[in-house]
């Protein structure tokens, strides 16, 4: 992608018209296609300054921009007037960035939705006539299926929709599927057993193992995830000592305190102090047994700098 070094005579007379809103009016009347005219109310054009483009998209643009609102209803769409003297193969990507740049900008203001954002490009190149796509998949190796991707719903992975007994399946991702849909139930003894099975699978490790009781120490009910660990502690043996100081360290810090003894105002940050208290206690005692340094971070969430403060 080469950027335009400097103005251009090209760039300079095609940006004192297309500035003058009466002329972007006629040149847009005549160039839109109709299915966009009848949405869009020529008479409120106005001219926006597009200088909130990335500094690394500014000097690939004319920089006209112009704003009107729709016919009958309260939308708002936005037109790129892009002017171009040579083919670019890349063309429609970039006029794609600058019209995500101009929705983000809509949004940053404030507005609910996104606006239609229509990208125009006149060209008057030696070479006839333009030579490349305008239709921004094509420049995938697969358009194709860069055109479903893009022009459909995404994938979406919705663990609140999914049955247990479903998730259950899930191989691998199974232990932390199930935990994270139910981590904000009150009550999850239920699910122990459960848990259990999934988190002694073989193919979940002992550092993935023990991030997920962190997790439920950080994130749920502490009386819970103590009992929880107490129990698997009973069923993995070589993990035995790793697992009972961390429930051994929860009940000495009393955690409960932090997350049920505070006034109204004051019980968000007595649960966050309980919670980051209990988390540096449990780091502490796993460095201190000799457990390894990036196990023990990665295990905890804590920075290099938190560990490192507690080392010395």
């Amino acid at each position: 992608m080469t950027a335009k070094k400097s103005a251009t005579p090209h760039d300079a007379v095609f940006k004192t018209f297309l500035t003058h809103a009466h002329t972007a009016r006629d040149f847009l009347a005549l160039h839109l296609p109709d299915w966009l005219l009848r949405i869009c109310d020529l008479s409120t054009l106005r001219l926006t300054s597009g200088s909130f483009i990335e500094e690394d998209l500014r000097a690939y643009y004319s920089d006209i921009l112009y704003s009107l609102q729709t016919i009958g209803k309260k939308g708002y769409v936005y037109v790129i007037i892009e002017h171009q003297s040579s083919p670019d193969r890349l063309m429609a990507f970039r006029l794609m960035r600058y019209a995500v740049a101009v929705m983000q900008r809509h949004l940053d203001a404030g507005h609910r939705h996104l606006p239609l954002v229509i990208p125009l490009l006149f060209y008057h190149g030696k070479q006839r006539p333009w030579p490349f796509s305008m239709r921004w998949t094509a420049l995938f190796s697969e358009p194709e299926l860069a055109a479903r991707l893009y022009g459909g719903p995404f994938p979406l992975v919705d663990v609140t929709v999914i049955a247990d007994s479903e998730i259950a399946r899930h191989r691998s991702m199974a232990a932390l599927t199930l935990l994270q849909k139910h981590i904000r139930q009150r009550d999850l003894t239920e699910l122990f057993e459960q848990l259990m099975t999934l988190m002694l699978q073989d193919s979940v490790s002992r550092k993935q193992r023990l991030a997920l009781i962190n997790y439920m120490i950080q994130a749920g009910e502490a009386p819970q995830a103590k009992s929880f660990i107490e129990q698997l502690a009973r069923r993995v043996p070589q993990q035995k000592e790793e697992l009972m100081t961390i429930a051994e360290q929860l009940k000495q810090m009393g955690r409960e305190q932090g997350l049920s003894e505070g006034r109204h105002e004051g019980l968000a940050k007595g649960r966050n102090e309980g919670q980051r208290e209990a988390t540096l206690a449990i780091a502490r005692n796993m460095l201190a047994r000799g457990i390894d340094l990036t196990l023990v971070q990665e295990v905890t969430g804590l920075s290099a700098a938190d560990l490192q403060q507690i080392r010395h």
